[in-house]
């Protein structure tokens, strides 16, 4: 049933990183937000999550991004269910930092088939949706890594990142005719706990010494005010474009 509000669809989102932060608030704005991740149970459990801290339904779909008749039929259910879409956020992203000399086939198959492959899916499919109902904004999460040289974030990681910038200025030009826009967001470090079973203390201390120029690490919260803004008309005349969010590591590249 369609529900008269703004739909926006948000892949990864049921983590504690950027995907939750952005669909919290993506709902909080006023969208009516639908949460898929490939972690069937945390999705279901996030969106039950999210409805009560807005007092609204939440849906929440199991979705792998590699798979992509499961992305067709998934974007496809949402829109006969509310009648449209109208903003994608693709955050979606996986990694294995190997040395280029040791990289496995198979670790640099899996990281382009979710972060680059993965996001192409998804707009693919939205697309014809969105042109369909006039328009819409699409975001793609990028990093600071598809220009960074630096060994932190690993070869396959840096080349889907970059792909995705790439990805999203073509489909800008050719979809702006229709009133889609297309945006990219590459942020900088971002903290999750998860981050602390990765790397040691010394890591955190050195970036916060040597790269950012602000006195602390970025917050989830920090990509999603971002993220609202190109969802929303204040940036109706935004198109084709890669925002930064850093801390100002990105200027020191």
């Amino acid at each position: 049933m369609a529900t008269g509000q703004s739909v926006a669809l948000v892949t990864a989102a049921a983590g504690a990183g950027i995907g939750a932060a952005v669909a919290r608030r993506l709902a909080h704005d006023g969208l009516d937000v639908v949460v898929t991740d490939a972690h069937e149970r945390r999705c279901h459990e996030f969106a039950s999550a999210l409805a009560h801290e807005v007092g609204r339904p939440t849906s929440a779909y199991h979705l792998d991004v590699t798979d992509h008749a499961q992305v067709r039929a998934v974007i496809s259910e949402v829109v006969a269910e509310r009648g449209g879409l109208d903003v994608l956020v693709n955050n979606a992203g996986w990694s294995k930092i190997e040395p280029v000399a040791e990289m496995s086939l198979e670790t640099w198959q899996q990281c382009l088939d979710v972060d680059l492959t993965g996001t192409f899916a998804c707009m693919r499919y939205a697309l014809a949706p969105m042109i369909a109902g006039g328009g819409g904004s699409i975001i793609n999460i990028s990093s600071i890594a598809a220009w960074e040289m630096s060994t932190e974030h690993g070869a396959a990681y840096s080349a889907a990142k970059a792909g995705v910038l790439a990805l999203t200025r073509v489909a800008a030009a050719e979809n702006g005719v229709h009133g889609v826009r297309v945006n990219a967001v590459a942020p900088g470090l971002i903290y999750n706990d998860f981050l602390r079973k990765i790397y040691p203390e010394k890591f955190f201390s050195d970036y916060l010494s040597d790269k950012a120029f602000l006195s602390r690490i970025g917050e989830p919260g920090d990509v999603a005010s971002m993220v609202s803004f190109l969802a929303s008309d204040e940036a109706s005349y935004v198109t084709g474009e890669v925002f930064t969010v850093s801390g100002g590591v990105s200027a020191r590249g």
